[in-house]
């Protein structure tokens, strides 16, 4: 056999995925990839119900369905506090993961670099080694996961072409604040480089944070590329609906990888999406209501029988400190991806090693997430519960 490309011998199959294909193997209360356990909200069914039998069904615009593009323009215009083109600044892509591959392969040429904030969403690493760039990691150094603005200076003087952030940031639930956004935006102009921003959980961000858009600060909107997702806001993970916003000339380029990946995103779940992105600003405080409760009630429940935690800023996800297992001669030996392995079995629960999530050495973390029923996160504690015993065993 022809050997294959080089690109696919330095890096991995998600683990994040492949954690969720062992919990369904197991029957395993799955806490690791982050979709909720609930239905998307009821309108929208409703919608995609109307959808199914009226259409469309055959393909839109390849850059999205134009009432859609309509939509996030208007969502998107008030959140930047500027007027949004829907011809020339978005492009729907098939999931945020698409926008954000779509963006690195439309700025970057092979051997260019990017910086990447580390702990990452295990796809960043991935896109930039498939689109030929180079990436320079940013420690956020936990607990508080705060980082050095002399560090991300230091990658723009090697020529970095980007830097993306994730904000809120998944895995840790950092919010970056107004003031280090404009430190980093800031270089971004010094050095003539974009920063590419990943908004997935935006909705998601727990008193007395702020979410703060990079593309509204003064100045930022040409050099800021905002990949975002229907996915997390509307519980309609499967659907794969994502975008992106920035200046004409960087949509443009999208729109033709794109066009290239995926030709377009479903016609009918673009139409039915339409419904949600023309709710009411109440929706969206009742989301984080809703998810502000389920995070008290998932870190109580984890004080409660003991385990440590980060209190996230945003997002729905929570890391977890293993340390105090992995000392025991249990576990001597054990790297987080086998501590997960176990816990899988043994417990029936699943959760991502935090080293997938980290360029540096980090083996005591692992990730949950909360976005279940309050009776899942009952049971999920109670399986947790037993870890010490079953660890002494």
């Amino acid at each position: 056999m022809p050997k294959l490309s080089h690109r696919v011998s330095t890096f991995t199959d998600s683990v994040i995925r492949r954690m969720t294909r062992i919990s369904d193997e197991y029957g395993a209360i799955n806490l690791s990839q982050g979709f909720p356990d609930f239905d998307p909200p009821r309108p929208l069914l409703d919608a995609l119900a109307k959808v199914a039998y009226e259409g469309p069904h055959q393909y839109s615009v390849t850059y999205g369905a134009e009432n859609l593009r309509a939509a996030i323009a208007r969502k998107q215009g008030k959140a930047f506090n500027r007027e949004i083109d829907p011809e020339t600044e978005i492009c729907i892509t098939c999931g945020g993961t698409e926008a954000m591959m779509s963006v690195v392969m439309s700025i970057c040429n092979p051997g260019d670099k990017i910086m990447v904030f580390s702990p990452f969403y295990e796809n960043y690493s991935a896109d930039t080694i498939l689109s030929g760039a180079e990436p320079i990691f940013i420690p956020l150094v936990p607990p508080e996961y705060n980082f050095d603005i002399n560090l991300i200076e230091d990658g723009f003087k090697q020529g970095a072409k980007a830097i993306i952030i994730c904000n809120p940031s998944n895995p840790c639930g950092k919010v970056f604040t107004e003031e280090e956004l404009l430190a980093i935006g800031k270089l971004a102009l010094k050095y003539d480089a974009f920063v590419v921003t990943d908004e997935v959980y935006e909705h998601m961000v727990y008193a007395p944070n702020h979410h703060t858009c990079m593309a509204a600060l003064p100045g930022m909107y040409n050099n800021t590329i905002t990949c975002n997702s229907l996915s997390k806001t509307y519980s309609i993970t499967g659907w794969r609906l994502g975008y992106v916003v920035g200046p004409e000339e960087v949509i443009e380029a999208c729109k033709k990888v794109h066009d290239f990946l995926t030709v377009g995103a479903a016609s009918p779940l673009q139409e039915a999406a339409v419904t949600g992105l023309n709710f009411p600003d109440k929706y969206y405080e009742d989301l984080l209501a809703l998810y502000t409760e389920k995070r008290k009630y998932f870190l109580d429940g984890l004080d409660s029988i003991g385990i440590k935690h980060n209190v996230p800023q945003g997002t729905y996800f929570v890391m977890i400190d293993i340390q105090e297992f992995l000392d025991m001669p249990k576990f001597k030996g054990y790297t987080d991806l086998e501590f997960c392995e176990w816990m899988i079995k043994n417990i029936g629960l699943a959760a991502v090693p935090g080293s997938s999530f980290f360029r540096e050495p980090v083996n005591n973390l692992i990730r949950l997430h909360f976005a279940r029923e309050k009776s899942t996160i009952d049971e999920a504690i109670r399986r947790l519960s037993k870890l010490r015993e079953l660890a002494q065993a």
